[in-house]
């Protein structure tokens, strides 16, 4: 399962399935085709949602947010 990580300090976030690695390949820009990286805010994890991201990863994103602006996430196999 790939994992996401939080890009700047490199905790580990959790493991996400292949569908939600998908959906934020799918939901958020990418600066190049091999762009494993993504910032994610509050209104980024709400599109995320609504596009279909699972429940876990919601509340992933969420958490590691918590009451900041945003995070840089980034997964790998």
């Amino acid at each position: 399962m790939p994992s996401l990580y939080n890009k700047q300090s490199g905790d580990l976030l959790g493991t996400v399935s292949d569908d939600d690695v998908q959906v934020l390949i799918d939901e958020l820009e990418e600066e190049g085709m091999h762009d494993v990286d993504y910032f994610v805010n509050a209104e980024t994890v709400d599109i995320l949602e609504k596009a279909g991201a699972s429940t876990p990863l919601v509340q992933m994103l969420r958490k590691a947010i918590g009451v900041g602006n945003g995070i840089e996430i980034r997964w790998e196999k």
